[in-house]
């Protein structure tokens, strides 16, 4: 049996209800919408390490919106339109008439008249990023309902204020694929940790987007982070019912070493306090931006409070056979090499910086399945098509 065969069969009984639905939280997708996202991800990266086309869209555009800066998303949603054969369009708003004036209602139907895929960044202010996703999301519906679209554009969440799917979809396919499968990740312990910045209003969608997913496999979610360096509530809510659900644990301690206790898995990342970060949104909205300034230096005064915060050979001496997987979003604040003093040791993370390279290069085949999955009712069956032709992506096959 070939191993695209064996991938293909992965999808085989699923109760998948992702075509023609945005990808925006993880946890409103079923167990089995995100297998087959990590099936079609898998599958799409066989095809390209075997030098097969994985071209199943002859036009079309996927237009990116970030407002906030982005380097391995920008490149990674850029790399899965191209994989499927789409045009990448970004819209830039200082370029736009958005600068203007134009409303959200409008400005969805002007760019989609012609396209198929918008992903959305927005995470930097509590309470309007997913809020606006949505707003674009309607502003479509009326659009193809009213027949000013001839089909209405899926949008996938490429970080907001709550979640980021494609970030935490990216590191559970890196988890699949160094354990050996999702089965095996069942009673893995998982420390999701604050780890101290020097910077200020880093989101909250990473940690939210992890403890939001991974107490769904039955995986022991540990969350630590310094007192009062919450997370939004209703995230910690959903997370403690997803671990009850799924025969796993979740619990938050102020211990970054009990967290590190005998886990398989660390994930040493900075955060701003929610609290922190809806005073900051209502601060912009008000333009107060004095109190911003003065906001900031008071986070960064608390911040260094916490400089033992820090993944270090100490802590991850506690770990599970002192070996846990160091796992990492990236860019890390990296004490030495970055920042005088970070997240992250950098023997540390020297050790596991391939290891998060790998981690990150899930992210395009992610987002290219996410897209799959919005546009083709049988993804399964338009991924074996692409294995029968065996048309070549660049030269000859090897």
């Amino acid at each position: 049996m070939t191993v695209f065969k064996e991938l293909v069969e992965q999808m085989e009984g699923l109760d998948s209800k992702l075509f023609g639905k945005d990808f925006l939280l993880t946890w409103d997708k079923s167990l089995d919408d995100i297998r087959q996202t990590l099936s079609i991800a898998k599958l799409l990266k066989y095809l390209r390490d075997s030098n097969m086309s994985a071209k199943v869209i002859n036009s079309g555009l996927a237009i990116s919106l970030f407002r906030d800066n982005s380097t391995r998303t920008r490149f990674s949603f850029a790399s899965a339109a191209n994989l499927l054969g789409l045009t990448v369009q970004d819209l830039d708003e200082a370029k736009s008439q958005i600068a203007h004036g134009e409303t959200v209602r409008e400005t969805a139907n002007m760019i989609s008249f012609m396209s198929d895929i918008i992903g959305i960044r927005d995470d930097m202010y509590i309470g309007l990023g997913h809020e606006y996703m949505l707003e674009v999301g309607r502003a479509l519906d009326e659009g193809f309902s009213e027949g000013v679209l001839p089909r209405r554009p899926g949008i996938i969440n490429l970080q907001c204020d709550i979640d980021h799917p494609t970030q935490s979809l990216a590191d559970l396919l890196h988890l699949d694929n160094y354990f050996g499968g999702l089965e095996n990740l069942k009673g893995k312990k998982m420390a999701m940790t604050w780890a101290y910045s020097p910077s200020y209003g880093k989101p909250l969608s990473v940690p939210q987007g992890i403890i939001g997913l991974m107490t769904r496999l039955g995986m022991e979610i540990t969350l630590a982070h310094p007192e009062g360096y919450n997370l939004i509530p209703d995230v910690i809510s959903k997370s403690s019912e997803f671990a009850n659900n799924s025969g796993g644990s979740f619990k938050v301690t102020n211990s970054m070493d009990e967290a590190f206790k005998g886990a398989d898995i660390v994930y040493p990342k900075s955060w701003a306090p929610y609290t922190v970060m809806q005073e900051r949104t209502q601060l912009v909205q008000n333009q107060e931006f004095d109190g911003l300034k003065d906001l900031e230096q008071n986070c960064l005064a608390q911040n260094a409070k916490f400089k033992d915060w820090e993944c270090t050979e100490e802590k991850m001496s506690l770990t599970k056979d002192k070996k846990a997987l160091y796992m990492h979003c990236l860019p890390a604040d990296i004490t030495g090499v970055s920042c005088k003093e970070g997240e992250v040791a950098k023997s540390v993370f020297e050790r596991y910086r391939i290891d998060t390279y790998k981690e990150a290069s899930a992210k395009p085949y992610i987002i290219a399945a996410m897209m799959m999955g919005n546009l083709f009712e049988d993804p399964k069956k338009i991924l074996g098509n692409l294995r029968v032709t065996n048309k070549t992506r660049m030269g000859i096959n090897k």
